[in-house]
């Protein structure tokens, strides 16, 4: 299925298939993060999950393309993505078939854009998340797209120490940044009694039954 669209008014022209998401048109959610989320002529950009390639090539036109990367899990988005960006005349994107950014060897990117598959579980989100932080350059920016608030809030906000938020339509666009080396730890929660309290206590209750 060939579909051409345009996006802040940069045209792509699109081979799909109904195995991929979003075959018949760009996802809205995609869509609406491209719109809210600026590049910047010196971002070096990943399109994480990279599917049928929409994200990549829409930074490509916009950028060049030796500034951007793509990755997939699945061998055929890979190939899939490839000829899309030959269709749009965009030679030079390095394209790679990793698992999550287990495969990507990177380490300086100033910008990640993914649209994670929010409809599973959160395992798939974690590892993005976690391991996307280790791929940007200090100052670099990670972006998410869901229709899911609380827990992608919670996990950005604990990993890169804050988020931006942005409502948009039924979606939500999660903009963080690398302020650090090092990912911002959870802060323990705060003690209710003393050190000698709490050995105290906790040799008057050993031994105890749990109540039930």
């Amino acid at each position: 299925m060939l579909i051409r669209e345009e996006i802040n008014g940069t045209e792509i022209e699109c081979e799909t298939g109904e195995y991929y998401f979003s075959p018949g048109r760009v996802d809205r959610g995609t869509r609406l993060m491209l719109e809210t989320v600026p590049l910047k002529e010196t971002d070096k950009v990943l399109d994480l999950g990279c599917g049928w390639g929409v994200v990549g090539i829409y930074a490509a036109k916009k950028l060049g393309p030796g500034q951007v990367v793509m990755c997939d899990v699945l061998e055929e988005a890979v190939a899939l993505s490839t000829d899309n960006l030959k269709r749009n005349n965009l030679e030079g994107v390095k394209v790679i078939k990793s698992d999550g950014l287990k495969g990507v060897e990177d380490r300086d990117f100033t910008l990640i854009l993914s649209n994670p598959p929010y409809h599973t579980d959160f395992a798939v989100a974690k590892a993005f998340i976690e391991d996307g932080f280790r791929k940007l350059a200090v100052g670099g920016r990670m972006a998410l797209v869901t229709k899911r608030l609380d827990w992608y809030r919670n996990k950005m906000k604990t990993v890169f120490g804050g988020v931006k938020v942005y409502e948009v339509e039924d979606y939500y666009i999660f903009l963080s940044e690398k302020r650090a080396a090092h990912v911002v730890k959870e802060k323990k929660p705060a003690r209710t009694m003393s050190k000698k309290l709490e050995r105290k206590y906790a040799k008057k209750t050993a031994g105890r039954k749990p109540e039930t």
